[in-house]
């Protein structure tokens, strides 16, 4: 396999899952204190990962819990932001100019800050309440505050089973994923490569991941032009442009939100010939409960997908980290 390094991947995961007792630690001391709502804060990809977290909540626990895009409430504002909020984000760089205002807005309301800002030398590692350093697996880090929190709250009491079987099985289970979807990686980047157009549908824990890699993945890094739509919105305008040669592939997770995307499954075939399905469910996750696998289909997803880059770079010949615009220019 190019381009891969399997035992980096699996440091990667483990070292994301060993972050855990620090993570309990800021929590429990967030819950203890006492706190109101919770809101996932961040732009483009760190927005995605929070209205994945927000999904995930939703499943299981009463909390009152939103994503909040930066750049809009900086101009909207949210009333719900304050004194007892917590608000939780992420920063590769630390620098990213709408986070950096809006976490800076949020504190001014009263609301603690929790931050994975991989750089702990920036600004904005410096101005969050609680500050965890580390790179790359953004999603599981932001699940395992979700669930601490809900645990906290009484509303998730597989917590300590669930964890002690990812600690154990994940990082190996999701690098697995990368193997066995190498193949047909190869073979989607060769056929879809020169889309003039590409559609992505994706429901539940996916939809964030969904509208991450269609604009954050093919449009920033490749130059690619997509649409991402949810699964329950397909049926609801976009299907009416989709033909027998349009390319569309359909995200299907394991999570509350499988059957709407099921349904667009079940349905395509009728419109379209260029159609590809992605199920999570078609790769083995070896040791992983199957009642915890729902709560991770997006991070398969994203193994599957880390093998889809490596081949569109590759059959595009298009390095994935050059930039026309984003931190190019002033804007």
């Amino acid at each position: 396999m190019v381009n891969f390094n399997k035992q980096k991947k699996v440091d990667s995961v483990q070292g994301a899952l060993a972050l855990r007792p620090q993570i309990e630690k800021i929590v429990d001391g967030i819950c203890e204190a006492g706190y109101r709502n919770i809101c996932w804060m961040g732009i483009g990809g760190t927005w995605a990962s929070a209205m994945q977290a927000t999904v995930h909540m939703k499943q299981y626990s009463g909390i009152e819990v939103w994503a909040e895009n930066a750049a809009e409430y900086l101009t909207t504002g949210n009333k719900r932001i304050g004194k007892g909020t917590v608000v939780i984000t992420s920063s590769v760089t630390g620098s990213t100019v709408e986070v950096v205002a809006a976490i800076k807005k949020a504190q001014d309301a009263g609301a603690v800050i929790i931050g994975f800002i991989d750089r702990p030398e920036t600004e904005l590692a410096k101005m969050v309440d609680h500050e965890i350093a580390y790179d790359e697996n953004e999603q599981l880090k932001f699940f395992m505050v979700a669930d601490r929190f809900m645990k906290n709250a009484g509303d998730f009491d597989q917590y300590d089973d669930q964890y002690a079987n990812y600690d154990e099985h994940l990082a190996e289970a999701l690098v697995s994923v990368e193997e066995r979807a190498d193949e047909f990686a190869a073979a989607f980047a060769k056929k879809h490569c020169e889309d003039s157009i590409h559609y992505f549908v994706g429901a539940g824990n996916q939809w964030g991941a969904t509208y991450s890699y269609a604009m954050c993945y093919w449009e920033e890094q490749l130059w690619m032009k997509t649409k991402s739509i949810t699964a329950p919105e397909f049926f609801h305008g976009m299907f009416e442009i989709v033909t027998k040669e349009t390319p569309v592939t359909i995200y299907v997770g394991e999570d509350a939100q499988r059957s709407l995307s099921e349904r667009v499954v079940k349905f395509i075939p009728r419109i379209c010939a260029n159609y590809t399905v992605i199920d999570t469910a078609d790769y083995e996750l070896a040791g992983i409960k199957p009642e915890y696998r729902g709560d991770i289909s997006h991070l398969v997803m994203h193994a599957v997908n880390n093998r889809i880059d490596v081949h569109m770079e590759i059959e595009t010949r298009h390095p994935m980290d050059i930039r026309r615009y984003y931190r190019c220019l002033d804007y």
